[in-house]
């Protein structure tokens, strides 16, 4: 007798899911790879910090009480027979003006435009980590002939620094200076330096010690206090020569130096009707500007240009992290918001009808490979139901602990067990589907517990012509223990609220494979339950919602599974989670285009990627930026950020909690989450994303059992 066509056609779609079985193989560790893209981000988000870092804003010292060692010195010192002196000067009423902190890309230009409508000479004092950022300016500034000097590259004290601190800051804008300008610069002056008299003896120590290393020393005669914004007038006066001329000391940079402008449009004509003139610092020096400024050498030039792009790539990647951290908050926000009104509306649409009259049989196919510690309990739970009429099938695919044999020594009736070679879940299921005596399919894995009105509760939906497959609320039964709770509140949080925007926006991605029910008429269009993905009850859900069938969410059809009890085996069933819903995304991309297709395809499958992928992968950036910003930032906005983010979580597992009528308990747990767990779930969906674009294929991984699984009485 020639087998119905129903059965011929599941039989056809297993011998190529079987096809497809036979392809996969076990993917390389991703590890060096993830691990070094992590690596090279933390690298450059250090790199990025460091030129950010500053230990104040600008100012000058004010003069000391104690004895002054360099009282009385010119403002310029150099190292002679190792010991520190003034530089010798020509006589005259010269001024050199000096500008310190830039380049700033707002003030620099406009002072040095000042001074260029003047036809006056300067020198400016970069610090390094501005100039990388605004090449532009300092290639101006000495294109036009001003002097550039080393200001450290992220303005730190230097006598407050170590020996190799100081060699690192001068030397990083030295070579900055290289790769922008082509040259290297003698003359240095320290932040918060100002007149000789104000120099310490320790300050004294450490300038004679650059000064050895063949750096110019350059203090001022004069110093103008720009920084503290005292009024045009009163800079001028400050910057004033009272007899002879020398260095003037100002700013371009660090704050609003819009006074600094003015005083240099009035202080130049004032300077010059009396008689000064202006020179650059190598003038004062006697040394040609060559001396003061040598060409960098090829290598030189090279480390300098290798900095500065380095840099300009960490600041680049700073600034799209920021964007995306800006991102993942709206999105974090958005989420929540739409999970509330949605979950809201789907918990007062189900309260108008309670009825559960609807009884049809059952067929229950239970897949079982390996499960001999929670398979009696699974069963039994099953046989205990208050449905009338239904019946249970285990499939043994293959086991070789003697799952079938516990399941037959219990004798119950309606249950009855068919034994198969190892063929996969997939397989299991389509054998267990030929079996099956009813038109009402439900599956459940063979860890999972039912209560005696689950399966009622379940089947109600059906009674809608157009529903093809009811979602159960799958709950996890060992939540005992930090790694329990922790899948325990996204079980909750996660699943059950997302499941509620689904049966909303009737876009159901997701029949859980512990607790799922369908018709078998939508199971047969499908083709069956296939194997060419590790998500098959992604797969066949999406399939049956593109076949125009509502897939809808049962929140009182709960069902008790057994969550994996240790790391690895939660990365093992994550990874695989993860992987497959890539796969059943892209088996299924063709849903976004296709007519009368776009509840799943427009809805479903953009929110899975976005939520469950994406928002994954990006999530980390939180975690960094924070580490970033309590580092190099204002650490108390950080911590509100973080604060706040944490705050929303709560907010939203409290919710979610009291709509499945769970205790508040276990939210403690929560915070923990960050440190751990949330690192885990970020690198499975990071790694499994990268095998999805190797192309490489993965083959099922079974998770132990433990059978902690416990069911409320």
């Amino acid at each position: 007798m020639r087998a119905p066509r129903w059965r011929r056609r599941l039989r056809s779609q297993a011998e190529r899911d079987a096809a497809i079985r036979r392809q996969i193989r076990r993917p390389p560790s991703h590890w060096v790879i993830v691990s070094a893209c992590v690596l090279v981000l933390l690298v450059l988000l250090l790199v990025q910090g460091f030129t950010v870092l500053t230990t104040g804003a600008s100012r000058t010292p004010r003069p000391g009480t104690g004895r002054a060692p360099l009282a009385g010195f010119p403002s310029l010192l150099v190292a002679r027979h190792g010991r520190l002196v003034g530089a010798d000067r020509p006589p005259g009423r010269q001024v050199a003006l000096t500008f310190d902190d830039g380049p700033d890309p707002r003030w620099t230009p406009r002072i040095a435009a000042a001074l260029r409508g003047l036809r006056v000479p300067a020198t400016f004092f970069v610090v390094g980590s501005h100039a990388v950022r605004n090449p532009g300016i300092v290639r101006r500034l000495h294109r036009e002939g001003f002097e550039l000097g080393n200001h450290t590259f992220t303005h730190v004290d230097l006598a407050s620094t170590s020996s190799s601190m100081r060699s690192l800051q001068l030397s990083l804008t030295q070579s900055a200076l290289a790769g922008i300008v082509g040259e290297r610069t003698r003359l240095l002056r320290p932040p918060y330096s100002a007149t000789p008299d104000a120099v310490t003896a320790r300050q004294a120590r450490v300038y004679a010690d650059l000064s050895r290393r063949g750096y110019v020393i350059a203090l001022s005669d004069f110093d103008s206090r720009d920084w503290s914004r005292p009024g045009t007038a009163a800079i001028v006066r400050a910057a004033t020569p009272t007899r002879s001329g020398g260095v003037v000391l100002m700013h371009d940079a660090g704050g609003d130096r819009s006074q600094t402008v003015a005083a240099v449009k009035r202080l130049v004509p004032l300077l010059r009707s009396r008689g000064y003139s202006f020179v650059r610092l190598s003038d004062l020096l006697g040394v040609p500007p060559a001396g003061i400024a040598p060409r960098a050498n090829s290598s030189q030039e090279l480390r300098g240009t290798l900095l500065v792009a380095t840099l300009a790539v960490a600041r680049w990647v700073t600034t799209i992290l920021a964007v995306l951290l800006i991102a993942v908050a709206v999105l974090a926000v958005l989420r929540a918001v739409i999970l509330v009104l949605l979950a809201r509306h789907h918990v007062r649409r189900g309260r108008v009808a309670a009825e559960e009259s609807y009884t049809p049989p059952v067929s229950i196919l239970v897949p079982a490979f390996n499960e001999a510690v929670g398979i009696e309990r699974a069963v039994v739970s099953l046989s205990q139901s208050d449905y009338p009429d239904y019946e249970v099938v285990v499939v043994d695919d293959g086991s070789t602990d003697g799952t079938g044999d516990i399941v037959e020594s219990l004798g119950l009736r309606g249950v009855r067990v068919v034994r198969q070679p190892n063929a996969g879940k997939a397989a299991a299921l389509n054998r267990g589907l030929r079996l099956a005596r009813h038109d009402v399919i439900v599956t459940v894995d063979a860890d999972t517990v039912f209560e005696p009105s689950t399966l009622r509760a379940l089947v109600q939906p059906l009674r809608g012509a157009r529903v093809g497959a009811v979602a159960g609320n799958t709950k996890v039964g060992n939540r005992r223990g930090l790694l329990g709770g922790w899948q325990h509140i996204e079980y909750v949080m996660g699943f059950n609220l997302d499941r509620r925007l689904y049966d909303v926006l009737q876009c159901m991605p997701t029949v859980p494979g512990a607790i799922g029910a369908f018709r078998r008429q939508a199971l047969v269009q499908i083709g069956g339950v296939s194997s060419a993905t590790l998500a098959e009850d992604t797969d066949i859900t999406i399939a049956i919602g593109r076949l125009g069938w509502h897939v809808v969410y049962a929140e009182s059809a709960r069902a008790w599974t057994e969550a994996p009890a240790s790391l690895s085996a939660l990365w093992r069933q994550r990874y695989r989670w993860s992987y497959g819903t890539l796969q059943a995304v892209w088996k299924h991309r063709d849903a976004i285009v296709r007519p009368g297709e776009g509840r799943i395809g427009r809805r479903g499958l953009p929110y899975l990627l976005l939520f469950q992928e994406a928002l994954p992968m990006l999530a980390p950036l939180i975690d960094l930026f924070a580490i970033y910003g309590l580092l190099f930032l204002d650490p108390l906005p950080v911590l509100a950020y973080w604060v706040a983010f944490n705050l929303l979580q709560l907010a939203l597992g409290a919710y979610a909690f009291r709509l499945d009528h769970e205790s508040l308990r276990p939210l403690w747990r929560m915070p923990l989450q960050q440190f751990v767990y949330r690192q885990l779930m970020y690198m499975v969906v990071i790694e499994s994303v990268i095998s999805a674009m190797l192309g490489i294929r993965v083959r099922w991984q079974h998770i132990e059992r433990r059978g902690g699984v416990k069911a409320p009485a």
